[in-house]
């Protein structure tokens, strides 16, 4: 491995400019986070945190979660209807609607 030192300055409010070679090295962007995990000897050793992309995030959060949760429960289960087309699915989806709607 590399052994080469990268000098950066402390600035105000704990600011400091990740050198360029080690951003690279990290694979970090801007918008990234960083990880910095303290060593008992007094080191640390910082990694990148960017491991989803922000244009899935949506995915990955709590809510869209559980729901896959309770589709896939919903799949194991048999509780599942095929349609032969995407206007059958809909006209069925309608049919439901217009029963939530006459219950109101």
């Amino acid at each position: 491995m590399d052994k080469s030192i990268y000098k950066t300055r402390l600035r105000t409010k704990g600011q400091i400019t990740v050198p360029q070679e080690i951003r690279n090295l990290l694979g970090a962007e801007e918008g990234d986070d960083l990880l910095f995990y303290p060593l008992d000897s007094g080191r640390v050793v910082v990694s990148r945190a960017q491991i989803i992309d922000p244009e899935q995030a949506w995915f990955w959060s709590d809510r869209w979660q559980c729901m896959e949760k309770e589709a896939h429960a919903d799949l194991m289960a048999g509780r599942v209807v095929e349609y032969s087309s995407v206007t059958e699915a809909l006209s069925a989806l309608d049919e439901i609607n217009a029963g939530d709607d006459a219950e109101d």
